[in-house]
C-alpha cells in the first residue's frame, strides 16, 4: 500500500442525487477494498444489546448510522465512533458492539454517504481520490453534531458524558471534532494523520489546532507507520504542550498503521489489546 496522498482536490459538485442520499444505508460486511477478512477477525455478538442501522436527521436530509447500546438500563454515556476510509463496514460496526457491551451507546455515522459508496470500490486509490478527498471537514463536523443531537434525544442516553473514538481517517477527525465541540469529555485517536491533508475543504490539520485544544485526546500511534512520520508526531506533541487539554500521544514500537484492524494483516494483537485498555481507561477516567 502506498503512502496516503490526498492532494489538493476540488469539492465534488455532483455527489449523490437527493433521492439516493435520502435512501442510503450502512453497508453490511467488509468493504471490498479492505480485502478478505483475516482469521484474526473479531466478531462481537448482539446478546444483551439493541444494535442496528438508524437514520440521523441532518440539514440536507438524513444520513445512515450504525448504533449499538445495552438493551436495558439508562444513563449510557454517548460514544461517537468515526470510521476508517472503508466506511461504516463490519469492523466499525463491531467496534460499536464492543463498546456497547461496556455500557455505552456507541454510534457510527456514515461520513461519506454524499460523496459515494466506498464499500463497493475495489481499491484504496479510488476511495481516496473519488470520495475521501472530496469530503469537507465542515460537513463532517455538522454531521457529528447532528449525531450527538439525535442520540442525545434518547431517554436512556446521557449525552453530557460524550466521547469520541476514531481510526485512521477517523483518528484525524477525532482531533478536529474535539476542537470543534468543547463539550466532548474525552477522545481517542487511533493513528490519525496530524498534518498533510490541508486543502480548500480541509483548511486545518490537527497540528494547526493542537495548541488551542481544551478536550483531552489520547493519540494511539504506530512506530512503524509509513503514513505518519515521527517528525509530524513530534510537532503535534510540541503544540499539545501549549494547550491545557492534557492530551497525550502513545507510540507503539514496531507495529504498523492499522494495528487495531483485526480483519487485516496489519493487526497486532498485543498492541491492540493494550491500546484498548488505555482507551477504555482514558474515557472512563474523564467521565465518559
Amino acid at each position: 500500500m502506498r503512502p496516503l496522498d490526498f492532494g489538493n482536490p476540488r469539492p465534488r459538485q455532483d455527489g449523490l442525487s437527493r433521492r439516493g442520499f435520502l435512501t442510503s444505508s450502512v453497508a453490511g460486511g467488509f468493504a471490498l477494498a479492505a480485502g478478505p477478512a483475516a482469521a484474526t477477525t473479531i466478531t462481537t455478538d448482539t446478546e444483551g444489546l439493541v444494535a442496528g442501522d438508524v437514520m440521523i436527521p441532518v440539514d440536507d436530509g438524513e444520513i445512515p448510522a450504525y448504533r449499538a447500546m445495552p438493551a436495558e438500563g439508562e444513563g449510557f454515556p454517548l460514544l461517537l465512533v468515526v470510521q476508517e476510509i472503508f466506511g461504516v463496514h463490519e469492523h466499525i460496526r463491531d467496534v460499536c458492539r464492543r463498546y456497547a457491551k461496556r455500557g455505552y451507546c456507541a454510534i457510527a455515522p456514515a461520513m461519506f454517504v454524499r460523496q459515494g459508496d466506498v464499500s463497493k470500490m475495489a481499491d484504496i486509490d479510488t476511495i481516496l481520490s473519488e470520495v475521501v478527498a472530496r469530503v469537507p471537514d465542515a460537513q463532517v463536523m455538522r454531521d457529528l453534531d447532528a449525531t450527538v443531537a439525535h442520540a442525545g434525544g434518547l431517554a436512556s442516553v446521557d449525552a453530557t458524558r460524550l466521547g469520541i473514538i476514531g481510526f485512521c481517517w477517523g483518528g484525524r477527525t477525532v482531533w478536529l471534532y474535539a476542537h470543534h465541540n468543547p463539550s466532548v469529555k474525552a477522545g481517542v485517536a487511533y493513528y490519525g494523520l496530524v498534518d498533510g491533508m490541508q486543502s480548500a475543504i480541509k483548511p486545518r490539520d490537527p497540528v494547526d489546532i493542537a495548541a488551542a485544544l481544551s478536550v483531552p485526546v489520547l493519540g494511539l500511534y504506530a512506530g512503524a507507520d509509513a503514513y505518519i512520520q515521527r517528525d509530524a508526531l513530534r510537532a503535534m506533541r510540541t503544540e499539545l504542550l501549549k494547550s491545557d487539554s492534557g492530551s497525550h500521544i502513545v507510540v507503539f514500537p514496531g507495529v504498523d498503521h492499522g494495528f487495531n484492524a483485526d480483519y487485516r494483516p496489519t493487526y497486532d494483537e498485543a498492541a491492540a489489546d493494550y491500546a484498548r485498555k488505555l482507551a477504555g481507561d482514558w474515557l472512563r477516567e474523564r467521565g465518559v
